[in-house]
């Protein structure tokens, strides 16, 4: 079926940016510094030096690229997660601050170190990454999750497990949907969260870690968890997912890529919005397919991520 069959579907969300529709999403988990360095070739291995032709400093993180995404497509987000009080946890902070996340419970730690990363870009806009994740306390029994109440959707990454299975406890008991970007992780990770999961988006490597495959079958497989949808994003292979005990896909969107970073982190974020503004499946990975082509077209993991009108004017010209 087309993108273009669910405009009709997909017009409510120009409400968001309006205001005539409010949808408030809360976002837990990563928040990384990228140092982004750009080269004309990838490193092939070995020890070798490589010229680089561009470099910045940028927020990233898998969480809370996804409530940036949230904030520039006109929702209200709030992030909730873990830094170090050092030089990098208050440039994340204040990134988020310019963008319009609440960041009243993004905590920095005085005894804690931020998360830091490198990201070697190539000419073709796939990345080799290096992360060293932090030092933080597990515990999230600071959360207040009084505020949980006043959220339309819920969203977590794998890398604060007790922050992620605390709010979507709650989540659950108040009847709000969980998505889980389903990122590279530990098996115990994931045997946790799914069970706790009404949306599980699984990238292919970590769909391949944990299930053994990244084929469709996989998809129905882990339906024994209880998710409402099991997806996996492909990349230029769209996003295929198992719902309602029936495999669907959603194509992807043909755009001039310039840089893939962030895109799976944009189509969580912009998923979750969609979930949390009341689109059935099928539309929200339509809208969501569409606003992470976008963002693919620019350089860096949060440039070009567009708004809702822009990214419904850009579906209209797709058949």
């Amino acid at each position: 079926m087309s993108a273009s069959a669910h405009i009709g579907d997909l017009s409510a969300l120009a409400d968001v940016a309006s205001r005539a529709r409010s949808v408030h999403v809360i976002c837990l988990g990563l928040s990384a510094l990228d140092q982004v360095w750009r080269v004309d070739r990838l490193f092939a291995g070995q020890s070798e030096k490589i010229k680089a032709t561009g470099y910045g400093t940028l927020g990233g993180g898998m969480a809370a690229n996804a409530s940036v995404a949230i904030a520039r497509l006109g929702a209200s987000v709030a992030f909730w997660g873990r830094a170090g009080n050092d030089a990098a946890g208050h440039e994340m902070k204040s990134a988020f601050t310019i963008e319009g996340v609440d960041v009243e419970n993004f905590r920095l730690f005085p005894d804690g170190r931020s998360s830091v990363s490198g990201i070697i870009v190539g000419s073709s806009g796939e990345r080799q990454i290096v992360n060293f994740r932090g030092l933080f306390p597990e515990a999230a029994d600071w959360l207040p999750l009084e505020a949980v109440a006043r959220a339309s959707s819920v969203l977590a990454d794998p890398r604060w497990v007790e922050g992620a299975a605390t709010l979507f406890r709650e989540a659950r008991a108040r009847g709000i949907p969980t998505v889980l970007d389903g990122d590279m992780a530990d098996a115990e990770v994931f045997e946790r969260l799914l069970p706790l999961t009404d949306h599980a988006i699984f990238s292919e490597p970590a769909l391949t870690s944990f299930a053994g495959s990244a084929k469709d079958d996989s998809l129905a497989a882990l339906a024994r968890f209880g998710c409402r949808v099991i997806a996996v994003t492909r990349g230029e292979g769209g996003v295929s997912w198992y719902e309602n005990g029936q495999s669907h896909r959603q194509p992807a969107y043909a755009v001039e890529v310039v840089d893939t970073t962030g895109a799976g982190d944009v189509f969580h974020g912009a998923y979750a919005l969609a979930i949390g503004g009341g689109l059935d499946v099928r539309a929200a990975m339509a809208f969501s397919a569409a606003t992470a082509a976008m963002k693919c077209r620019h350089a860096g993991g949060r440039n070009g991520i567009p708004d809702i009108n822009e990214c419904l004017a850009f579906m209209r010209t797709k058949p």
